[in-house]
């Protein structure tokens, strides 16, 4: 049996200044996992989420990971908040994920706004983790306070597992997760994830695919020290110019990857499957003008979509130890780390893409001819991830989704890793859902990131129509 929900989406709209404000608190928490001098601040972010989620019934725990070496300190790891609502044993289990940690931030970086103040702006509301996390994790609070206000009986139980380490990629959660196997994630029957976004900024999604990660490190040294320009420039091996040179023979004009072997890996693509991309609504010239280019290596949709979903590509970083303030600083660096990773699809192997890509680099090293030390080594690698779209999971979002939006969504695959999603599946036994919430130009991990207010109204309503739809899933 279908509960109508039009009054409570009513309620749900008119009771916006009371979401806006939960999310200020959130956002005003400067929980960045990453920099040790904020790692209180991350702590008391979980804290400040258990309160929360006990206020609506939650039995919780917090489930203590040690501690890390971060920039030559010993922190402490911030606990993973585990709750449960709901214990029927005749009520089949959800299980809910979501981060609570974020990406650094400050004005200075280019911010229009104070990253930690939650501002509102033409339908906007702008802050460091408005969309990554915090935001599509207090949907989930809002969601079933609607519920609990209206005395609709929830038809699963419902199981969160909320970290502050994600953004820092997620240090002893899985390992966490692998005792908890026969205990917290023991009859967990869903999975759902809302840490994604949508393809546009109009059409909902559902995201049955996603790709991995292989990241790489590439040193160089030559000299015992800094030196300056003026008086050592042109009469030694630089290692900037020796690195620089070897990270440009890794890709072409047009973003292709030049690692012999590497495209050999990647799965057939079906005719079936290369139907489905015709029908997906997507616009090349929004996407184009919302990142601010000028022209995009390809302009044709299939191709482009393929290429972000469905192929292998490879992006810079940055270097480490080279000269990057502001101004002029005439020394040449004696040693520089290159810094790059190489996104996988199926059937791509991280071990087999760790191994081409080094012996590339020694080979295009041997080629350079350079009297330097060169160390190139993989860095941390995630498996890619895909689900079947039939799956009873997948189709409760779906309903769901067209519920609350009037349209089926589009199925999508999403070009970035999201690791935890496959511990979830490979755990549980379970299909995993992302179910994406977020516009595409959210800008998350970047200056002015933002989550429209329609956007995070219309998350509520899709995530109680998700967990009303899988009574009958």
């Amino acid at each position: 049996m279908t509960v109508d929900l039009t009054n409570v989406f009513q309620q749900i709209d008119g009771d916006f200044d009371n979401l806006k404000e939960l999310l200020r608190e959130a956002v005003a928490i400067q929980s960045v996992s990453g920099d040790p001098s904020k790692r209180d601040e991350t702590i008391h972010m979980i804290h400040w989420m258990k309160e929360k989620l006990e206020q609506i019934g939650t039995t919780c725990e917090l489930a203590d990971l040690g501690t890390q070496e971060l920039e030559g300190k010993t922190v402490k790891l911030p606990p993973v908040l585990l709750g449960t609502l709901g214990t029927d044993s005749a009520k089949k289990t959800l299980l809910v994920y979501g981060h609570l940690d974020v990406q650094p931030a400050a004005k200075s970086d280019g911010w229009d706004t104070e990253p930690f103040e939650l501002v509102e702006k033409d339908g906007k509301l702008f802050g460091r983790g408005s969309s990554d996390d915090k935001g599509p994790v207090l949907c989930w609070l809002h969601a079933i306070r609607a519920a609990q206000k209206n005395n609709i009986e929830l038809p699963v139980n419902i199981k969160f597992c909320f970290e502050g380490m994600e953004e820092s990629g997620s240090v002893g959660l899985p390992e966490l997760l692998e005792r908890e196997k026969d205990r917290f994630l023991a009859g967990v029957d869903f999975v759902c994830i809302s840490d994604s976004y949508w393809l546009g900024t109009k059409k909902p999604c559902l995201t049955y695919g996603l790709r991995g990660i292989c990241s790489f490190f590439v040193e160089v040294t030559g000299i015992k020290q800094d030196l300056h320009s003026g008086v050592f420039g042109g009469v030694i091996h630089e290692p900037l110019q020796d690195l620089m040179w070897v990270m440009a023979q890794l890709t072409t004009v047009d973003n292709r990857i030049r690692i012999p072997g590497l495209y050999d890996q990647v799965a057939p693509l079906s005719a079936a499957e290369e139907k489905t991309y015709d029908d997906i609504e997507f616009d090349v010239t929004e996407f184009r003008e919302s990142v601010g280019a000028s022209k995009l290596p390809t302009e044709d949709k299939k191709t482009l979509l393929l290429r972000r979903w469905r192929e292998p590509s490879l992006a810079f970083h940055g270097i480490e130890g080279a000269f990057y303030g502001p101004g002029e600083k005439t020394v040449i660096p004696s040693k520089v780390i290159g810094k790059f990773s190489i996104r996988i699809v199926p059937d791509m192997d991280p071990e087999t893409v760790n191994r081409l890509t080094v012996e590339y680099l020694n080979k295009v090293w041997a080629e350079r001819g350079s009297p330097n030390t060169f160390k190139p080594r993989p860095g941390h690698s995630a498996k890619p991830w895909v689900v079947d779209v039939n799956d009873s999971n997948f189709l409760a979002g779906a309903r769901a989704m067209k519920r609350v939006h009037g349209v089926e969504p589009d199925r999508i695959r999403e070009g970035c890793s999201i690791p935890i999603t496959l511990t979830f599946q490979e755990l549980t036994g379970k299909s995993v859902l992302l179910l994406p919430l977020g516009a595409a130009d959210d800008m998350a991990h970047s200056q002015n990131e933002k989550n429209n207010k329609w956007n995070y109204v219309e998350g509520v309503k899709t995530l109680l129509a998700y967990i009303m739809e899988l009574g009958s899933a």
